[in-house]
């Protein structure tokens, strides 16, 4: 298991860019490119994650004013920043004005409940490795999804379009917060390389 501050380090990465861990196809915190999507459908608005992020909202503040770079491992106030920042991220801002868009967005599920073969509830989140290798992202950066129909478990394996009417309320589930919720989302395979 990972120290509290190689964690910190590991919530720090996320927040610029993907880390050096490997996951099956995908790097640890890798996120998907938008320049391979083809057109929403009529009446849908593509998101992309930052979208959905308030632009007075900065999720490094409390790392940048904790001098988190002269923590070292087992150092108590590591402990103590880690557990600040996941409070912080868990209540944090939504874009209130995003409530009752339909919307399209690309990103990795985090299976919530289901079976062997499908998946019947997920939260959606922006890159590889989320709520499972590396720390849950801002709740802002995480949307719990109730598919339409139970999606196969094989494409629960690789990136998916979520689409659906996005509400600015979410659920704090066992992987983590989420700070959106589509509720009947079709979901469907995202070309993803």
């Amino acid at each position: 298991m990972k120290t509290m501050a190689m964690a910190l380090a590991l919530a720090a990465s996320v927040l610029g860019g993907p880390v050096a861990a490997q996951g099956g196809d995908y790097a640890v915190g890798e996120k998907l490119r938008p320049e391979v999507a083809h057109p929403p459908p009529a009446g849908v608005r593509d998101l992309v994650w930052d979208d959905l992020v308030p632009a007075d909202w900065n999720p490094r503040q409390l790392l940048d004013d904790a001098g988190f770079d002269d923590m070292k491992d087992g150092d108590p106030r590591a402990n103590a920043l880690l557990e600040q920042l996941r409070a912080e991220w868990d209540k944090a801002p939504v874009v209130a004005s995003l409530d009752g868009q339909r919307v399209r967005l690309p990103g990795f599920v985090v299976a919530l409940e289901g079976d062997e073969r499908t998946v019947r509830e997920f939260l959606l989140v922006p890159y590889f490795g989320a709520c499972i290798h590396v720390p849950p992202p801002p709740s802002n950066q995480v949307v719990h999804v109730m598919p339409a129909n139970p999606i196969a478990e094989k494409l629960a394996m690789y990136p998916v379009w979520v689409i659906g009417r996005l509400r600015a309320s979410g659920k704090v589930t066992e992987m983590g917060a989420a700070g959106y919720r589509i509720d009947g989302a079709a979901v469907e395979a995202y070309p993803w390389r």
